[in-house]
């Protein structure tokens, strides 16, 4: 008796979709002669979640700057999407709808709630009064803060700013969320807090995250680690190879 056996079927994986690619980038400050970030390559796919790491002054947030086009190169050349960041001809449209940045200063407005801050970054997006409200309060729930919808944020503590910053910055549900070292001024619980819920976004919601931080600690949380010595990538660590650089 003859037994026929089917194939085995194989599932095709898809491969990574690069949604950042830094391609040989200098960032030179001619008033301080600092060459801040020194012909700098790589990617990050869409999905990932990505660690910059290394001591003061070596680059991380001018290179972070670079990606999120808050400044540009001064020769190489930054894609997203495929699309050149140095010749984008709206390059305030493409920050209010592509990325969120989180700032270790949390640069809350004092005079508005936690409501109305988050609300803020969809002034550009043709929204109603009541779909503002109702998506900043389902991010403020999302970060643990919808008890403190109405506060001010001389009444929220460190913590609790840090995370209606990082609200705010999903208000225009970005293609990347970049961190400037967001558990900086935090304590060990609202900064193991703030871990937890960037690896919930990065599990759950697959958001890609890039992340600067001196902390080996906190960059270990990343899928990939990107160390940076003297502006130049010295070498790469952690699980994920899905990006390159060199």
């Amino acid at each position: 008796m003859s037994v026929t056996v089917e194939p085995a079927v194989v599932e095709k994986v898809a491969p990574p979709e690069c949604l950042i690619r830094v391609d040989d980038v200098v960032r030179y400050y001619p008033n301080g002669n600092v060459t801040a970030v020194d012909h700098v390559s790589l990617t990050i796919n869409r999905g990932e979640y990505v660690a910059i790491m290394g001591p003061s002054g070596c680059g991380k947030s001018s290179l972070l700057n670079l990606i999120g086009s808050l400044d540009l190169p001064t020769s190489g050349n930054i894609y997203f999407e495929n699309q050149s960041l140095v010749n984008h001809p709206s390059l305030d449209s493409f920050r209010a709808t592509k990325i969120g940045f989180v700032f270790q200063a949390f640069h809350l407005l004092p005079t508005l709630t936690s409501l109305e801050n988050v609300q803020v970054p969809m002034f550009t997006q043709a929204l109603s009064v009541a779909q503002r409200i109702e998506r900043a309060k389902e991010l403020l729930e999302m970060v643990g803060m919808s008890h403190r919808i109405d506060a001010l944020p001389d009444r929220l503590s460190i913590g609790e700013k840090q995370r209606v910053a990082i609200a705010r910055a999903l208000a225009n549900k970005p293609e990347v969320l970049l961190a400037d070292e967001p558990t900086g001024n935090l304590d060990s619980v609202n900064g193991q807090a703030v871990l937890e819920l960037f690896d919930r976004l990065h599990r759950v919601n697959q958001m890609t995250l890039v992340i600067i931080t001196h902390s080996a600690e906190v960059a270990q949380c990343a899928q990939r680690v990107i160390h940076l010595r003297d502006g130049r990538i010295s070498h790469e660590t952690g699980l994920s190879q899905a990006g390159t650089l060199h």
